[in-house]
């Protein structure tokens, strides 16, 4: 509401809303694509959710675009999953080669043998795993874990123009890992 005050805008004058759909937390998730599609719907806009992963690949690459001509290495973003594990997807330009999963850092690592870029928050949690394993193969994006928001907003502006424009309570996050209530109750012996 500030940065709108600051350029004299309201919200009925946003044409497009953008929001990241995961992977998080999925009470985080929750809220914030509610909070959206609640903005979305008072003002009558499209609303466009962005994958996390998505905006973290295209950051590395932007940030690395300009130290290299060429065209670069894959991009494998992780996130922190917590429990020792990380959400990961990997790319190759712009094309997910690897879909989202949630795993310890050491399989996710066995699968990569290329030059590989790592950007997100799990890389400085486990950046001397990535280095055993990978060795000069891994390179790591800086800041490893960047701002995401003007990246969204890029990603889902592009997105609009090819005419892509769903209605709000079409959004759906990105959820990765089963939820603790499902796992705890499959966990249960049947009586």
């Amino acid at each position: 509401m500030a940065l709108l005050a600051d350029t004299r805008l309201g919200l009925r004058d946003i044409e497009l809303y953008a929001v990241a759909t995961g992977p998080g937390s999925f009470t985080g998730l929750r809220i914030g694509i509610a909070t959206m599609q609640g903005l979305a719907f008072a003002a009558e806009k499209p609303l466009i959710g962005v994958s996390g992963f998505d905006a973290l690949a295209r950051t590395a690459r932007v940030g690395r675009a300009s130290a290299t001509a060429q065209r670069g290495p894959a991009v494998a973003t992780w996130v922190d999953a917590w429990r020792g594990e990380v959400f990961a997807a990997r790319y190759e330009g712009d094309v997910e080669v690897e879909p989202p999963s949630v795993e310890k850092p050491d399989a996710v690592l066995a699968r990569i043998a290329a030059p590989t870029l790592f950007v997100g928050d799990a890389v400085p949690i486990y950046g001397d795993v990535i280095l055993r394993a990978c060795g000069d193969r891994a390179l790591f994006a800086e800041p490893p874990a960047p701002p995401l928001a003007g990246t969204i907003a890029q990603l889902a502006t592009e997105q609009a123009r090819t005419g892509y424009r769903p209605a709000p309570d079409d959004i759906r996050p990105l959820y990765i890992r089963r939820p603790d209530a499902e796992r705890a109750r499959d966990a249960r012996p049947v009586r």
